[in-house]
């Protein structure tokens, strides 16, 4: 399932998962993800065998064609990185496309191996599309494997049932194995969730730091953040049906956020949050960005 790339010993570290593949809205939990690799030093230790994991027809390997020449192909590969933040603590990182088959095998992996290494809490990034305003503070959910972490994030009341990716199945394998483990997720506003919110990864940055101490930078996706509110602000304030539409949501938004009783958004008062999303687009091409690229926005 997996090779070993090098022995490392490591003092209680922390497990952030970030696997690509399944929902992250705004690439939210991507770029998240980017800033703390780009804060915190790594190297491999453990790299899982795509073989058995991946299907190549979907995640196909990259080929590089230097004057016709085919020069080599990078596959897409799964790993487990090590490394120590700015403030001495330990941390592994879990990259890489989330597996196309054998989830059962590979939790098991990755739950003996963050078992081997003394994981003492492992935290999932991940966002989701919502009726959410991009005028007000991105809310977090929770998914956890205790009421504590549960709570000290927040959670959406009552019972739901969605398909898992595979931070589920890592969350149910590791808290059998005794470690803690919580999913974060950041609600991103509808109509811009095929395009890069950086605020979304603001949001999982700073409460990742807030659940582990972790030290991470995030300078970058600040300033990414203030374009991006600029840039959307702009398209907005084009239309009327698009300041009722935020309008709307600022009001439900403000309601939850009080605990008070709001009338639902119904199709009857709202635009078509894909109707918007497809105007962003277009409005971030005509800036130099790419749909679902974000423009000057950081990916990896």
């Amino acid at each position: 399932m997996y090779r070993r790339e090098r022995e490392i010993s490591l003092d209680s570290p922390i497990l952030v998962m970030g696997m690509e593949g399944w929902i992250d809205a705004g690439f939210g939990a991507m770029n998240a993800m980017a800033a703390v690799r780009q804060s915190i030093e790594t190297e491999p230790v453990i790299t899982f065998d795509g073989d058995l994991l991946l299907d190549y027809r979907s995640r196909r390997p990259t080929m590089r064609i230097e004057n016709g020449i085919n020069t080599g192909l990078t596959w897409p590969t799964i790993e487990l990185r090590a490394g120590r933040d700015a403030a001495g603590n330990d941390v592994l990182l879990l990259v890489g496309p989330e597996p196309d088959q054998q989830w059962r095998a590979f939790t098991t992996a990755v739950c003996e191996l963050a078992s081997s290494f003394g994981v003492r809490l492992a935290v999932g990034l991940g966002a989701f599309p919502g009726p959410a305003p991009h005028t007000r503070p991105v809310r977090l959910s929770a998914t956890a494997t205790t009421p504590e972490l549960a709570s000290h994030i927040g959670f959406m009341p009552g019972v739901i049932e969605v398909p898992s990716g595979i931070h589920g199945a890592l969350e149910r394998g590791l808290d059998l194995v005794g470690i803690p483990a919580v999913g974060v997720w950041a609600r991103v506003p509808m109509y811009v969730a095929g395009s890069a919110y950086p605020a979304a990864s603001v949001a999982l940055v700073e409460a990742l730091s807030r659940l582990t101490g972790l030290s991470v930078d995030l300078s970058e996706l600040r300033a990414a953040e203030e374009l991006a509110r600029q840039r959307i602000d702009q398209l907005i304030a084009q239309s009327g049906e698009h300041l009722t539409m935020v309008a709307g949501l600022e009001q439900q938004a403000d309601a939850e956020a009080t605990e008070t009783e709001s009338s639902p958004l119904t199709a009857d008062n709202l635009p078509s949050g894909d109707e918007i999303a497809a105007e962003l687009e277009r409005f971030l091409r005509g800036e130099g960005g790419q749909p679902g690229q974000g423009g000057d926005f950081p990916q990896r």
